[in-house]
C-alpha cells in the first residue's frame, strides 16, 4: 500500500476544450432566464438556508441552458433552465438519500408528469414538476413528451440503483458503470427538450434511426464522462465513487493520471465518432431533414456548451475555473473524514 507521500496531490486534466471545434452560440436571453429561475426555485420557504442558496448562484446553470438551448424563445428557455437548475437540485438530494428516498422523490415526480393535471401531491418537488410541465406540454410534439416521460423514468430508476450499490460499496466494471450513467446523467431528458426548446416533431422511426440513437449516445457519454473527470474532485473528497475515474482505476489498476488519461482518450474518441456519424446522416426529405440538422446541432451545442461551463460554474473547481482551464492543473481536495 503507498505511503501518504506518495498519494497524488494533483493531476492534470486532458485538453478537451481544443478538441472540440464546435461553434458556440449564447441565447440573448440569459441572464433574464438565470434571474427567472432562481426566484421560481427558492419561491416560498424553499432552500432558505444561504449555503445551499449560494451553491445555486455559484451553479451558473442559466449560462449551461443558453449554450445548450441558444435558439430557443424565452418562454421554451425558462422551461429548459428550470428543468436543468431542478435536475442538479435532485442530484443533490439524491447524494444523501438511500434507494428508499429515491423511490419516494420518484413517484412524486413520475405521478405529476403522468397526471399533471389530476395528481395533487403534497411534496414540493413534484408541484415544481407540475409547473414546469405543464408549461411544457403547451407545445411539445407528442413524440417528444413520450420520449421526455419515458427518459425521465429512466433516470429515476437508475439513480435508485446508484443508491444500492452506494450503500452497500460496490463499484462496477466500466461495462456496466457506462450503462449505468447514460442514465443518472440527465441527459436523456434534456436531449428531448432540444425538440422541446426548437418546436421539432421528428418521427420515432428517425430518432431510433441507428446512425441518430449513435449521435444521442455520443453527445450523453462526452458530456457524462467529461463531467466525471472534471467532478472528480469533489467527489472525491466525499467519497463518492460513482465516477468514472475510480471505475477505471480499479478494473485497470491504473494511477489516477492514467486514469483520467484513459478517459479523457474515450471523450475525444467520442467527439470523433460525433463527427462521423453526423457527416454519414442519410436523407427522409427536406422537413425531416431539416428538423433532424437543428436537432443534431442541438446535441453539438450540449457537447461544447457543457465543455465550456464546466469551468464557469462553481460546482466543480470554486471560483479558480478560469486558471484551471487555461492550466489544466487541479489540486486536489482533502479528504472529508
Amino acid at each position: 500500500m503507498a505511503s501518504l507521500s506518495q498519494e497524488p496531490k494533483k493531476f492534470v486534466l486532458p485538453d478537451l476544450v481544443s478538441h472540440c471545434t464546435f461553434p458556440i452560440y449564447v441565447s440573448r436571453h440569459r441572464k433574464q432566464v438565470e434571474t427567472e429561475t432562481k426566484r421560481w426555485l427558492f419561491r416560498g420557504d424553499n432552500l432558505q438556508n444561504p449555503k445551499i442558496r449560494s451553491r445555486f448562484h455559484g451553479l451558473k446553470c442559466g449560462t449551461l441552458s443558453a449554450m445548450c438551448y441558444p435558439d430557443a424563445g424565452y418562454p421554451q428557455l425558462r422551461v429548459c433552465n428550470d428543468f436543468l437548475t431542478y435536475l442538479f437540485h435532485i442530484d443533490n438530494l439524491s447524494d444523501d438519500m438511500n434507494n428508499r428516498g429515491t423511490r419516494t422523490t420518484a413517484d412524486e415526480v413520475l405521478n405529476s408528469l403522468y397526471h399533471p393535471h389530476k395528481y395533487q401531491g403534497a411534496a414540493r418537488v413534484g408541484k415544481m414538476t407540475r409547473d414546469y410541465y405543464k408549461r411544457m406540454i403547451l407545445t411539445a410534439a407528442p413524440g417528444t413528451q413520450q420520449r421526455f416521460i419515458e427518459t425521465f423514468d429512466m433516470f429515476f430508476q437508475s439513480i435508485t440503483e446508484q443508491a444500492e450499490a452506494r450503500s452497500e460499496n460496490v463499484v462496477p466494471d466500466l461495462e456496466s458503470y457506462i450503462a449505468l450513467r447514460r442514465d443518472t446523467s440527465g441527459c436523456k431528458p434534456s436531449f428531448a427538450l432540444i425538440e422541446y426548446a426548437n418546436n421539432l416533431d421528428i418521427p420515432d422511426e428517425v430518432m431510433e434511426h441507428p446512425l441518430v440513437a449513435s449521435l444521442t449516445e455520443a453527445a450523453n457519454d462526452l458530456v457524462t464522462w467529461s463531467n466525471d473527470i472534471f467532478s472528480y474532485n469533489v467527489e472525491q473528497s466525499k467519497g463518492d465513487t460513482h465516477n468514472m475515474i475510480p471505475v477505471v482505476m480499479e478494473q485497470q489498476g491504473l494511477s489516477l493520471q492514467e486514469a483520467v488519461d484513459f478517459v479523457g482518450e474515450m471523450c475525444k474518441a467520442t467527439i470523433d465518432r460525433f463527427c462521423e456519424d453526423r457527416a454519414a446522416l442519410p436523407s427522409w426529405g427536406p422537413k425531416i431533414d431539416r428538423d433532424l440538422a437543428i436537432y443534431v446541432d442541438g446535441l453539438a451545442n450540449w457537447i461544447v456548451g457543457s465543455l465550456h461551463w464546466s469551468f464557469m460554474t462553481e460546482r466543480y473547481f470554486g471560483k479558480t475555473g478560469a486558471n484551471v482551464k487555461r492550466s489544466r492543473v487541479v489540486d486536489l481536495l482533502p479528504r472529508r473524514v
